[in-house]
């Protein structure tokens, strides 16, 4: 079900290094386009796994739909962080209502030369 929503654009496959292992982990959530090409992301808490994986190490892979691309996460500043909160709200309804508690980052494509 969850590669049907990524196909569907509906959500991304974010694919991050694990802090402590090494090892690459996945996890599918939701995100906000935005008009520059990055996606906004919000955890629900601090001890988000994901979340913790991208303060280690900012740089990761996005899955959407038929593409995929290296991004780096960027934390966003308060004003953004309330901008993507409201953002995934209105996008996935009201079991985004928790978010918020934890991290949010702009995940920002990776332009290679």
């Amino acid at each position: 079900m969850e590669d049907d929503l990524v196909a569907n654009r509906r959500v991304i496959l974010l694919e991050t290094r694990g802090r402590t292992s090494g090892h690459p982990r996945a996890v599918t959530i939701g995100y906000v386009a935005e008009p520059d090409g990055s996606l906004l992301v919000a955890a629900r808490s601090d001890t988000t796994a994901w979340a913790r994986n991208l303060d280690a190490d900012p740089a990761c892979r996005i899955v959407l739909g038929d593409r995929s691309w290296d991004a780096v996460a960027e934390p966003l500043d308060r004003e953004d962080h309330i901008r993507a909160i409201r953002a995934l709200i209105v996008r996935y309804g009201t079991p985004s209502e928790d978010l918020g508690r934890g991290p949010s980052f702009r995940l920002r494509p990776v332009v290679r030369d």
